[in-house]
């Protein structure tokens, strides 16, 4: 087994301290996702687990740390893609990195049109489209660049680490369907680690 030489205990204290002493936001994001690429670029550090689909299913979502259950903290969680496998368009409400593990992932950025006075419906735009490899890291920020769609367009699982400001168990967030401008509401019920589940 290779040696891991930059373990998840490590990047979670790491960001912690850069919490500390970086308090605006934009440059806490860029100096965390540099943490998350030291991360992403040993595999190893995760267990084999956690990248791969959970049970019968296509995905997976593990929760690998949660410093606050059901609140404001750093949470970091592992989720697979399996081929073929897609979220359509949707924000967060919470800053977040996501860095590739193994495999890759092609992320659909949309920009939001409307002036956001009606709740249930929003006018989106696709911004960007990329591709990200194993050791890259793309970020999300609240209310300015976070809708976006996550596509595995491969015929292999897609591993990556996932880090938000908030835990996402039971956080209201939105679905957007890009034809008819609906927004749609939904919460994360658990993780596929975690035995507890939660009525939405």
């Amino acid at each position: 087994m290779a040696t891991v030489k930059y373990t998840l205990d490590e990047f979670v204290e790491d960001l912690k301290a850069l919490r500390e002493r970086e308090r605006e936001l934009g440059a806490f994001l860029n100096a965390g996702s540099d943490l998350l690429e030291r991360l992403v670029q040993h595999p190893n550090a995760i267990p084999q687990q956690f990248r791969v689909p959970a049970g019968d299913r296509n995905h997976g979502t593990y929760a690998l740390y949660r410093e606050n259950p059901g609140g404001e903290g750093i949470l970091v969680t592992a989720v697979v893609w399996g081929p073929g496998d897609f979220a359509a368009a949707h924000d967060h409400h919470t800053w977040g990195l996501i860095g590739v593990l193994q495999n890759q992932i092609e992320e659909t950025r949309y920009r939001r049109l409307d002036d956001r006075t009606k709740e249930d419906w929003a006018k989106l735009e696709p911004d960007r489209v990329s591709c990200y490899k194993p050791g890259e890291v793309t970020v999300l920020t609240p209310d300015v660049d976070e809708i976006h769609r996550m596509d595995n367009p491969s015929d292999v699982p897609t591993a990556e680490i996932h880090v938000y400001g908030r835990d996402l168990l039971g956080l209201d967030r939105c679905r957007f369907d890009l034809e008819t401008g609906k927004i749609s509401r939904f919460v994360t019920q658990r993780y596929d680690n975690w035995p507890v589940a939660i009525s939405g």
